[in-house]
């Protein structure tokens, strides 16, 4: 047990647990309507005080997670924009906010980072299903392989 209790404190360097960390900020701050900084502040001081409702990043993976929360606070009328248009059938008032913060953080990774899609999609449907509903990883794994076609085709385009 005392085993278990140690391991599950020590840091987690994984880009996944970051994504999640950068999500939970997102989510939180859009659904509180805050600054996406102060909330990303107050749930790194929350983790770093023991709190066990976030993992315990090391250096590195909160370093990665405070730059996908800052690339979306930079970025979010690019990515909006293009999820609009990328989404056929559904306005984002219609959406489950879970889903739309997964999608935004898929897609700035997406656009602004040199991630592989494929790591990117799977690491948003895990986080979808983690906190969405019953169809939440099929939705952001329908339109996050879309985008990443589009993405891929417009790239090639500019590469003729």
């Amino acid at each position: 047990m005392t085993r278990r209790r140690e391991k599950a404190n020590q840091p987690v360097g994984t880009r996944r647990a970051a994504r999640e960390f950068a999500f939970r900020v997102l989510f939180e701050a859009d659904r509180g309507d805050l600054p996406l900084e102060a909330v990303f502040t107050r749930a790194e001081g929350n983790m770093r005080g023991g709190d066990d409702t976030f993992p315990t990043l090391n250096g590195e993976a909160l370093d990665f997670a405070q730059e996908l929360a800052q690339g979306i606070g930079q970025h979010r009328t690019e990515i909006d924009g293009l999820l609009r248009r990328t989404i056929r059938g559904w306005s984002f008032e219609q959406m489950a906010q879970t889903d739309l913060n997964v999608l935004r953080l898929a897609t700035f990774e997406m656009l602004y980072t040199p991630e592989p899609h494929p790591p990117v999609i799977e690491s948003a449907v895990r986080i979808a299903r983690k906190f969405g509903g019953d169809d939440s990883g099929r939705f952001v794994n329908g339109v996050l392989a879309g985008l990443s076609r589009q993405l891929q085709a417009e790239a090639a385009e500019q590469r003729e």
